[in-house]
């Protein structure tokens, strides 16, 4: 399940031997230390009823976004085009072949309850809405930020948290170039430090990198790849996870999440792995999440936990369909939740995940998950199983079961 980097640089000459030897040893640790009640870690229960039903007959299309803001309101992003015409989206055929349903606005914002609290979204004047929208995020003055991994994505957008167009971010229409200070490359997610004045971008489907931008003027401010080295964009062909670590990263880099005390998390997703940098680009320490994971990849996106020093962080796994509750310390998984179905609290494709003041998990899911699920913050508990499987309602299993 999972093998480490070591942060000593002096010992990679001895680190294939090391990253086998330790994941069996961290297993075998939290399996122990799981057999005694030892390991303590957040715990969530899934709430069936949020969000609340949608008006007009709207659906949703892959959700491939969710951010929060500072009122605890949920923004989620989708795609309106995988929707199917004849079997979906009737009601907006010409003419309409039935009563039901229409695709909603690309951007639905919920209040805490889960009532629809705002919509909006789509082309407008003075900006190129992205061909692919991809992420959305709420930087902490309140202002959301778009991006977009279709064909010709190389900006990123600025609105206020209603729509407002505020800024668009370079040059829309540009190829793949990892070290363009111009584009950028269908950037997957941006992300922000602590004052919300640097924004970071993964960048991205195209690209190969981090990069950091001024959040208020939109300069170009650094970019790094992999282990800090310069990106390249030459082809790596598909990831083996018996060949050595590659010195770059593969499409996509789905996540450049920033903590509270200066570290970056960066999902290089299809080389199944998170690698943390000092926010400089200066390399840190890398960890391997569900390394045999083909395709799609497992490391997908990352959350941190809401208390002072965000002690956890919460990993979601689009392709093993969970998320990772992890020690962001020590990047130890100390037990997931979720699997693959379509009843609450399982996955399809979970795409993107963010956490509230509460410390409530919101998550969506793309492909043909297309709904957002909320998750509600226990407290603190002792793992009994690393894998829960659907966190249900305490009291409210019927015939399910919890655990897998």
């Amino acid at each position: 399940m999972i093998a480490r980097r070591p942060r000593n640089i002096a010992l990679a000459l001895v680190a294939g031997v090391v990253l086998l030897a330790c994941g069996a040893e961290v297993l075998e640790s939290a399996a122990s230390q799981q057999a005694e009640g030892q390991v303590q870690a957040p715990m969530f229960e899934v709430d069936p009823f949020w969000p609340q039903p949608l008006p007009n007959h709207w659906v949703l299309g892959s959700v491939v976004g969710v951010g929060v803001d500072s009122r605890d309101h949920v923004f989620i992003i989708h795609r309106q085009a995988p929707l199917n015409e004849r079997t979906e989206i009737g009601a907006a055929q010409d003419p309409p072949t039935g009563e039901c349903c229409i695709p909603a606005p690309y951007v639905l914002e919920f209040d805490p309850d889960g009532n629809l609290a705002n919509s909006w979204g789509g082309p407008g004047e003075g900006y190129t809405w992205p061909s692919s929208n991809h992420g959305i995020t709420i930087d902490p003055n309140d202002n959301v930020w778009i991006g977009g991994n279709g064909g010709g994505d190389s900006h990123v957008l600025k609105f206020s948290r209603d729509g407002e167009f505020l800024m668009q971010i370079g040059m829309p229409g540009q190829g793949v170039d990892s070290n363009s200070e111009e584009h950028f490359g269908r950037v997957a997610k941006i992300s922000f430090d602590e004052t919300g004045d640097e924004a970071y971008l993964a960048d991205g489907y195209g690209n190969r990198r981090v990069a950091v931008i001024d959040a208020n003027t939109g300069e170009f401010l650094r970019y790094w790849g992999a282990y800090g080295n310069e990106p390249s964009d030459e082809p790596m062909g598909s990831y083996d996870p018996s060949e050595p670590l590659p010195q770059q990263f593969r499409t996509p880099v789905h996540c450049a999440d920033p903590s509270n005390d200066g570290l970056v998390y960066v999902c290089d997703r299809a080389n199944a792995r998170m690698q943390v940098f000092q926010t400089d680009g200066t390399f840190v320490d890398e960890v391997r999440i569900a390394p045999e994971t083909l395709g799609d990849g497992s490391v997908w996106d990352v959350a941190f936990s809401r208390d002072p020093g965000q002690q956890y962080m919460y990993v979601a796994d689009g392709k093993n369909m969970k998320v990772y509750v992890m020690d962001r310390e020590n990047l130890e998984i100390l037990t997931t939740f979720g699997d693959g179905g379509r009843q609450p609290g399982l996955f399809f494709a979970v795409h993107s995940i963010a956490t509230d003041s509460e410390g409530n998990i919101y998550t969506t899911e793309t492909y043909e998950g297309k709904r957002v699920q909320k998750f509600v913050y226990q407290g603190l508990g002792t793992v009994t199983e690393m894998d829960q499987g659907a966190p249900w309602p305490a009291g409210e299993r019927g015939g399910a079961s919890g655990g897998q």
